[in-house]
């Protein structure tokens, strides 16, 4: 599968047709500084900025910020399963079964 970039909001945003002054007034910025960093991968947008871009551009934060996605993913379901492993060495009482079968849904999505 070939590499991701940390972010399409250059993508989006020409797509659009809008400057970086424009989007940052969308984003409720002062200057179109800040948005050139999250273009250049220079700077991470925080979740309020986040959402507004999915809001802005009608697209998923999977599609926005797919390689940065795809890395949280990643860690996310190495972490659940590592942890299904973790309880199951345990002894197993009716809410660590339950646990388990949340986990489990968790760590069984795709990659």
């Amino acid at each position: 599968m070939a590499q991701r970039l940390p972010n399409y909001l250059r993508t989006f945003r020409k797509r659009a047709y809008l400057t970086q002054d424009e989007m940052a007034f969308l984003l409720g910025t002062a200057s179109g500084t800040r948005v050139s960093r999250y273009e250049q991968f220079r700077r991470e947008p925080g979740l309020d900025t986040a959402l507004a871009y999915g809001i802005i551009f009608a697209a998923s934060n999977e599609e926005l910020f797919a390689g940065l996605y795809e890395r949280i993913e990643e860690g996310v379901l190495d972490r659940a399963g590592r942890l299904v492993a973790r309880i199951e060495a345990e002894r197993l009482d009716p809410v660590a079964r339950q646990k388990l079968a949340s986990l489990r849904a968790i760590s069984r999505q795709t990659r």
